[in-house]
């Protein structure tokens, strides 16, 4: 299936193709792109309402694909993906959901871009199991104990309207970025599908009752996988602070900020983004990057 079948709203020069497949007995949805030759990179998208692969990553793949084979899923609840109703809809089980995505793609050692509950995500995997991932990248990632405002209550308590998305997309973007009234649309429009809907309303709760979307520090630290941390610094959803965390308790982590961004760095400056990554994976032999 091509991008202009699969997205409504600037459609990349790539062929984006839309596959499925079973990762321990849920149908997980994920998009493909580029030259399967070159060594695979992992893109996660985050967990606000009516996220997809599509709609977080749609402005990189042309540029991800100059240098890998691009594979960009959808986590448990979101887009495509399955969503069961007889789950909390916990990090852990979105952790193990991702795993078992690799596993069924036989995909180990590659690196792994995630954004926030993405990121969160990520970082889960690099905790259990080390060995997966050659490269980290976290972008406005999830993952600390991060103080949950009233800036952030049209993310947690989106309430699916048209309006109510406008004030989530605020929410989630920087001073300078401007969301079209058709992406609004869209995003909107994604967010309606029942089930999708009862996942995403499990998934807040949990954060809620948690008190964030957090691991113990302790744990964060014990991570010895090759870092990369980006953040937006207008990011009010993980502000710099928590990015800057990140860097102290990851031995082995590299920080980029970026001026006039908030949460959604890969949509408001994704040339800028890409390029970052590119440069990181580059500087390690262990990528097979160009």
């Amino acid at each position: 299936m091509s991008v202009n079948t699969l997205s409504r709203t600037q459609p990349t020069p790539v062929d984006v193709k839309s596959n499925f497949i079973d990762a321990s007995g849920l149908k997980t949805h994920y998009l493909t792109c580029g030259d399967p030759s070159k060594p695979p990179i992992i893109l996660i998208h985050g967990g606000g309402a009516g996220a997809t692969a599509m709609g977080n990553w749609q402005g990189t793949f042309d540029l991800f694909a100059k240098t890998h084979y691009v594979i960009a899923p959808e986590m448990l609840g979101f887009g495509q993906t399955a969503k069961p109703q007889n789950i909390a809809y916990s990090q852990d089980d979105r952790v193990n959901h991702m795993k078992a995505f690799l596993d069924a793609m036989d995909l180990t050692g590659i690196p792994l871009v995630g954004n926030s509950m993405g990121g969160a995500t990520s970082l889960g995997i690099c905790m259990k199991w080390p060995e997966a991932v050659s490269d980290l990248v976290l972008m406005g990632s999830a993952g600390l104990n991060v103080e949950i405002t009233p800036a952030m209550m049209p993310i947690l308590g989106y309430d699916f309207t048209i309006e109510g998305m406008h004030k989530l997309i605020s929410a989630l973007t920087g001073p300078l970025y401007t969301a079209s009234e058709e992406n609004i649309k869209a995003r909107h429009e994604g967010s309606l599908d029942p089930d999708g809907r009862v996942a995403y309303t499990k998934a807040m709760g949990w954060i809620r009752e948690q008190g964030g979307l957090a691991y113990a520090e302790e744990e964060i630290s014990q991570v010895k996988n090759r870092t990369l941390v980006v953040n937006g610094k207008d990011d009010i959803v993980v502000p710099l602070a928590y990015g800057i965390r990140f860097m102290e308790l990851l031995e082995n982590s590299t920080g980029y900020f970026m001026p006039h961004i908030g949460h959604w760095v890969m949509i408001e400056a994704p040339e800028e983004f890409a390029e970052v990554v590119q440069g990181f994976l580059a500087r390690n032999p262990g990528t097979g990057a160009a």
